[in-house]
């Protein structure tokens, strides 16, 4: 891969009061939804606002913090049994599938795409309204786990966050619907290109482990969290 440019000035993420104590982490999760229809395999990203005061002008995958509504949303297809099974041995019955929920929810409002089975349209109310609107439920059994990351606790904001992956073929349509606006940017690129993006530290490690993960699908799901002041990765 080609040599990564200097990370920009901007910081990840507005740091912590001094003499405070670290900030819980919100739960989120987000998915890397690859293309292998060219000569080199692709994965969505889209970028940040610079606005942002966590990870500005940073190029991320679509995903974001879980809602009370991602407890309860329907979908099409429910979690393969072994993923099921990982997000159990950490978490209480249905988060797993509720943060699964939230990052194919935040996919569709970030980049305008659906994982999702056609299915007919029926009323909801809440952030999941204008995807069953559009004809649409859930696939969860496209998803499976890469790894989970908790941002360091010297940050005033944290998420810990499940990172997911699909293949685009699941996707209804490669035509995107109109997005938020949250994300300034979207495309299509391949690892190579991404690498060379300004990026987050844990998304830069994460296309490393896609990477590694495509030669070596039983790779363990690496598990990154700081504790006693650094960085004790285990593995899922």
């Amino acid at each position: 891969m080609s040599e990564a440019p200097a990370e920009p000035r901007k910081p990840e993420g507005p740091p912590r009061v001094p003499g405070t104590r670290a900030v819980r982490p919100k739960n989120a999760a987000t998915v890397m939804i690859i293309r292998r229809d060219g000569p080199k395999p692709r994965v969505l990203m889209g970028k940040r606002h610079g606005g942002h005061s966590f990870m500005p002008d940073r190029w991320v995958f679509p995903g974001g913090r879980i809602d009370r509504a991602d407890y309860r949303a329907p979908f099409a297809t429910d979690l393969r049994p072994d993923v099921a099974a990982v997000f159990d041995a950490y978490l209480k019955p249905g988060k797993g599938r509720a943060l699964a929920l939230a990052a194919v929810r935040e996919t569709f409002e970030e980049a305008g795409l659906l994982l999702a089975k056609a299915a007919p349209p029926r009323p909801a109310a809440g952030p999941w309204r204008e995807f069953v609107e559009q004809g649409a439920l859930a696939d969860l059994e496209a998803l499976d786990v890469v790894a989970r990351a908790i941002t360091p606790p010297m940050v005033g904001k944290r998420f810990d966050t499940w990172f997911l992956v699909a293949d685009a073929e699941r996707l209804m349509s490669l035509d995107r619907q109109p997005d938020c606006g949250e994300l300034e940017e979207i495309a299509w690129v391949d690892f190579d290109e991404a690498q060379d993006l300004p990026l987050p530290t844990v998304t830069r490690m994460m296309i490393t482990e896609s990477v590694e993960r495509m030669k070596d699908p039983s790779r363990p799901k690496p598990f990154l969290r700081f504790k006693a002041g650094g960085m004790r990765p285990i593995h899922l």
